[in-house]
């Protein structure tokens, strides 16, 4: 097969829109789980930062989480969106690798985060007199830096790799971002090396992430049961059970893109799995925890109150 240097030329995507008859429609719904994701995500990060109430260390990671979401869904819809509008399919060599890089890191980030949330959440509920200690501010930061240097740590690895193999005289990408399983099809070199290698890395962010969610959560369901207070009960299986809902969505649909060997599944349903944990899982997040939580609730309240305050004091002095 002909070979050339990819980074001469672009990449065309074969994208979600490629069928004429439900584009403008799918078009619109992602659009819609686009600006739901910001502006919910947003919102989660102002009602923490402003809120007295939500200056605790499991809504400072939240806050976090929320914006690793608004940023690794801005690394792909945005120009999705817009390529549709323009119609134009193409991205060039280093915008694939800056989308890739950007990609691999903040996901990598949340595989991350997502496990050491499960540690916040076994303190608090097996040892609430020690929480103060074990979760201080700085162990919080600890938490997020350690995030972050996983996530970029797996960018930098896989990233230059990926981009580094020769590619076939097909230039079309059956995605619609540069997710390496995508572009590794295009290679015309031997693969087998490098994709062992990072199924490893999917084992180590993915796998060892999960066992310390299932080990945690283990220990929080017996120590739930032995509850006296009903109240209690309550509360820590509706904090616990959003914070798993959020984990079975994003762990479940990368495991299953990931760590299922590619003769299982097909691109078309690769970029259905791919869409669900990279457009859907952002928006969903923060509606998960705000809707099955009324700290946020109560926190959304008192900043409405605020501002309509506000508004009634602006309105006398003029």
């Amino acid at each position: 097969m002909e070979r050339y240097n990819m980074s001469s030329t672009d990449f065309t995507f074969i994208g979600l829109f490629n069928n004429e008859e439900t584009s403008n429609l799918i078009f619109a719904i992602i659009s819609l789980i686009f600006l739901t994701a910001v502006v919910a995500n947003g919102l989660m990060i102002f009602l923490i930062r402003t809120d007295a109430h939500l200056q605790t260390p499991m809504y400072f990671l939240l806050s976090h989480l929320s914006f690793i979401d608004m940023t690794y869904i801005s690394t792909i819809v945005p120009k999705m969106l817009v390529d549709h509008l323009l119609g134009q399919r193409t991205i060039s060599f280093v915008g694939c690798t800056a989308q890739h890089f950007l990609y691999l890191t903040f996901v990598g980030a949340e595989f991350f985060l997502l496990g050491l949330m499960a540690y916040d959440r076994y303190v608090a509920i097996c040892n609430p007199l020690r929480y103060p200690a074990l979760m201080s501010r700085r162990i919080c930061w600890i938490i997020i830096a350690g995030s972050w240097f996983g996530g970029s740590l797996d960018g930098f690895l896989l990233t230059p790799i990926t981009m580094s193999f020769p590619f076939c005289s097909s230039r079309e990408i059956n995605h619609f971002f540069c997710e390496a399983p995508a572009v590794l099809r295009l290679a015309c070199a031997d693969t087998a090396l490098y994709e062992t290698v990072m199924y490893a890395c999917c084992v180590l962010m993915l796998l060892v992430p999960s066992s310390v969610v299932a080990a945690s959560y283990a220990r929080i369901l017996a120590a739930v049961c032995r509850m006296g207070s009903a109240g209690g009960r309550r509360k820590a299986f509706a904090t616990c059970s959003s914070h798993m809902t959020v984990v079975t969505l994003f762990y479940g649909a990368a495991i299953y893109t990931y760590m299922v060997p590619h003769s299982h599944h097909t691109p078309a349903q690769d970029k259905v799995f791919s869409a669900f944990y990279t457009i859907l899982t952002p928006m969903l997040n923060p509606l998960i925890y705000s809707l099955r939580n009324k700290d946020v609730a109560g926190a959304l309240k008192r900043s409405l109150g605020r501002l309509k305050s506000s508004r009634r004091v602006s309105g006398r002095d003029f």
